[in-house]
């Protein structure tokens, strides 16, 4: 399977600016979320509260109708990789929790998440978020002028595999900013058939989400009847990290770090 060429956003000033604003926000969110994180509150007044937050400083929320997604943030716990929708489920002692927000500021897209610990949690569970985090950081290293997008994956698979985790291959970072979802993906987990041929390499201007999802056990993941959460295939634990990043002339900017 040889990736495919696709033509890649170079933002202007401007349009930096814009993202950057609405990454503010998103990061902003999670910290406003992070304050209410604890056992025996539901994951819909964790979208409640960060709803709230957005549209209180002038934001929208992404997720909300998109592809007919019904909630504005999304909420995945324990087995859950990515793309829970909110409900009146409570969260446990015990529980994590991955928060993923996306923000549209003045028409500009934000989008971050991070995996939350509920109470007191498992030594397993906490390693599994520490080591998604650090796969992230890893990731967001192999950012800068001249480099080629499988370096991204190269360095979170290395990582999390060599310590016996499952990295997700099912779902992918993306471009971001000026919409949703743009070119280029980008791939966490590293396998040659991915990046044969060619390899488009980085340059100052772009802007793409690192968002590697790491498994306990294995990696492959199934949808629920819902037709969003995905749900890790053995039942798992999973966790998510991610990051808004541009690409800047000497190396990169988290836009989503605060």
């Amino acid at each position: 399977m040889s990736r495919k060429k696709e033509k890649i956003l170079i933002k202007k000033p401007w349009q930096i600016d814009g993202i950057r604003k609405s990454s503010q926000l998103a990061a902003a969110t999670l910290l406003e979320v992070e304050k209410h994180i604890k056992p025996g509150i539901s994951t819909e007044y964790i979208n409640t509260i960060a709803s709230e937050y957005i549209n209180d400083n002038n934001g929208k929320c992404a997720c909300l109708g998109y592809r007919n997604f019904p909630k504005e943030i999304c909420t995945s716990i324990n087995d859950v990789v990515c793309h829970g929708i909110p409900s009146k489920e409570m969260l446990k002692d015990g529980d994590i929790i991955n928060v993923d927000v996306t923000t549209i500021v003045d028409g500009f897209f934000g989008d971050t998440s991070k995996t939350f610990l509920v109470g007191d949690v498992s030594a397993k569970a906490r390693e599994l978020v520490e080591v998604t985090d650090k796969c992230l950081h890893l990731g967001i290293e192999q950012v800068k002028p001249g480099n080629t997008f499988d370096l991204i994956a190269q360095a979170i698979t290395s990582h999390a595999v060599k310590l016996g985790y499952g990295v997700v291959f099912d779902f992918v970072g993306h471009g971001t900013g000026i919409r949703f979802h743009e070119p280029p993906q980008i791939y966490h987990y590293y396998d040659e058939e991915l990046f044969t041929g060619t390899q488009p390499t980085m340059k100052p201007g772009m802007i793409f989400t690192i968002e590697p999802m790491i498994n306990i056990g294995y990696p492959e993941s199934v949808i629920l009847e819902d037709g969003w959460t995905a749900t890790t295939a053995d039942g798992s634990l999973s966790a998510q990290f991610e990051h808004t990043v541009l690409v800047t002339k000497t190396g990169n900017e988290i836009l989503t770090k605060i």
